[in-house]
C-alpha cells in the first residue's frame, strides 16, 4: 500500500497560491494517470491539476473555496492496496495525542474515539448506498451509527451523503456522543475553509437585481483599484492614418490565409509595429520598484482579449519584436482563440512588460485604459473609421475620404514624462502612416 500526496502545482513565478473552485472527483472515486483531480484558479487564470497517479481517492484536504499555497499537499491518492481507512486513522489519532498537552481528560477522549474507530462502519449500507472514509470516519468519531447514516439526505453525487451533510447532521442533532474536543475528531489534517454560500439575485424596488460579482470581477476590480492608487496616470491622444495599411491587408488577405493557413487581422499588424516602437524607446518598457527602475531585455507585449463571460484577460506575446508578421499573427490569433475557450496556460499570461488593450473592437473611438501593474504603460487602439480629411499635396490641399483610428497611451507620470509618452505615439504614427501598399508579406 503507498499513499500519494496530490500537491498544489508551481504555476509561474508570481503565483504563490490559488483557490480551489470545484472537485472533480470525490472520496473513494477511481483516478486514472494525468486525469483532473481539481479545478483552481488564480488571480491570473483558471486551470486543472492532473493526478501524476493512478489510484484512489482517499482523502481531500481543502474544502471548496479554500486558498491553498503552492507546493501544500491538497489530496492523497491511495496507489495500492485495499481500504486504508484504519491506517489513515490510527495517524491522525497518534498525530492528536502528540500535539495536545498531557491531560487526563484529553487522554480519556482519544482512547474512547480509538474504541469506537476500532468497529469500522461498513464502506456500502445494506441499502447499497455508498459512504467516502471520511463521511464513515467523521460517524465514527461522533458516535453516528449506520442506521443514523441512512437517514441523512446526501446533497453529493449520485445522493452521496458529503463531508458538509454529516457535520450539519453532528450538529443538529444537540450533543455528539463525544466530548467535544477538538484533537479527537477524525478530520482533515490541514485547515479548511467553509464555501461561501453565494446570494441568489435579490429584487430591489420591484425592478431592481442585486447581482454578485464573479471571482474574476473581484479580482479585475481590485487590480485596477490597486493600479490607480499606485500610478499617477497620464494619457497621449494620437489620430493615425491607416489607409495604406487597409489598403494593403484588402490585397493580400485572401493570399495570406491560403499560404499560411491563418486570418490576417489588423491586430498583428499594429502589434509588430508596437514592438517596433518600444525597441525605439525602450524606457517605455520598465518596470517600477520602490525607487528602482527596472529595464527590461525582452519586449513581452500583454493582449487584452475578451472571455466569454465578459472578462478580460491579457496573454503575452513573449518577444514581440523578434517575430516578422506571420509569426505575429500565428501568435496573436493562437492566444486569442484559447483565451476564448479558456485554455490558457499559467505562463501564457505571465511577464508582460507592456501591454496593448482593442477598445476599437468595441465600437470605441478611443479609451483611457489603466496601467496593467507592474508595468508602466498600456496602450488603446481605437476603432478605424473613413473620415473626411485634409490631404495636402504637392498641388494643394484636398478633402479625401481616409480611414483613421485614435491611439490613448496611458503611462505612469512617475517615470514616463510628457515627452516620451508622446514622442512614443509619435513615431508608432510614423511607422503606420509609411506602409508600403505594394508590399509583399
Amino acid at each position: 500500500m503507498a499513499r500519494f500526496e496530490l500537491k498544489l502545482p508551481k504555476m509561474g513565478e508570481s503565483v504563490a497560491e490559488a483557490t480551489i473552485t470545484s472537485w472533480l472527483k470525490e472520496v473513494g472515486d477511481t483516478i486514472e494517470l494525468d486525469e483532473a483531480v481539481v479545478e483552481i484558479a488564480t488571480d491570473k487564470v483558471d486551470s486543472e491539476v492532473p493526478s501524476e497517479v493512478e489510484g484512489t481517492l482517499v482523502e481531500i484536504l481543502f474544502e471548496k473555496d479554500a486558498v491553498v499555497g503552492v507546493g501544500e499537499t491538497i489530496a492523497i491518492i491511495e496507489t495500492e492496496g485495499s481500504d486504508s481507512t484504519s491506517a489513515i486513522i490510527a495517524n491522525k489519532v497518534e498525530k492528536s495525542q502528540v500535539e495536545q498537552p498531557q491531560v487526563t481528560e484529553v487522554e480519556k477522549t482519544i482512547e474512547k474515539a480509538v474504541e469506537i474507530v476500532s468497529t469500522p462502519i461498513a464502506k456500502n449500507s445494506d441499502s447499497g448506498k455508498f459512504y467516502s472514509p471520511l463521511v464513515r470516519n467523521i460517524a465514527q468519531t461522533e458516535g453516528v451509527s449506520m442506521e443514523e447514516l441512512e437517514t441523512i439526505v446526501g446533497t453529493g453525487k449520485d445522493n452521496r451523503v458529503t463531508k458538509d451533510d454529516i457535520l450539519s447532521y453532528v450538529q443538529n442533532k444537540g450533543k455528539s456522543s463525544l466530548p467535544k474536543v477538538e484533537s479527537a475528531k477524525i478530520e482533515s489534517p490541514k485547515p479548511t475553509e467553509k464555501p461561501v454560500a453565494k446570494a441568489a439575485p435579490v429584487s430591489v424596488n420591484g425592478g431592481d437585481e442585486i447581482i454578485e460579482m464573479s471571482r474574476m470581477g473581484k479580482l479585475i476590480a481590485k487590480h485596477m483599484v490597486d493600479s490607480v492608487q499606485t500610478s499617477a496616470h497620464v494619457q497621449s491622444f494620437i489620430e493615425i492614418d491607416v489607409t495604406n495599411i487597409v489598403k494593403w491587408r484588402d490585397k493580400v488577405k485572401d493570399a495570406f490565409l491560403k499560404r499560411e493557413g491563418e486570418k490576417l487581422t489588423f491586430t498583428p499588424i499594429l502589434m509588430q509595429a508596437i514592438a517596433t516602437t518600444i525597441k525605439k524607446y525602450p524606457m517605455i518598457n520598465i518596470a517600477l520598484d520602490g525607487d528602482k527602475i527596472i529595464k527590461k531585455k525582452n519586449i513581452n507585449l500583454g493582449m487584452a482579449a475578451a472571455l466569454p463571460d465578459g472578462n478580460l484577460i491579457v496573454p503575452v506575446i513573449k518577444n514581440a519584436d523578434q517575430l516578422n508578421l506571420v509569426g505575429m499573427t500565428k501568435s496573436v490569433n493562437d492566444l486569442a482563440n484559447r483565451a476564448r475557450n479558456n485554455a490558457l496556460k499559467p505562463d501564457e499570461i505571465q511577464g508582460g512588460t507592456y501591454t496593448v488593450t482593442n477598445v476599437g473592437s468595441f465600437g470605441s473611438v478611443m479609451g483611457t485604459p489603466i496601467i496593467n501593474q507592474p508595468q508602466v504603460a498600456i496602450l488603446a487602439l481605437g476603432a478605424i473609421r473613413k473620415v473626411p480629411a485634409v490631404i495636402e499635396t504637392p498641388d494643394g490641399d484636398f478633402i479625401g475620404i481616409r480611414q483613421r483610428m485614435f491611439v490613448s497611451h496611458s503611462y505612469d507620470h512617475r517615470v514616463v514624462n510628457g515627452a516620451l509618452g508622446g514622442m512614443f505615439i509619435s513615431t508608432l504614427k510614423e511607422i503606420l502612416e509609411a506602409w508600403d501598399v505594394n508590399a509583399d508579406f
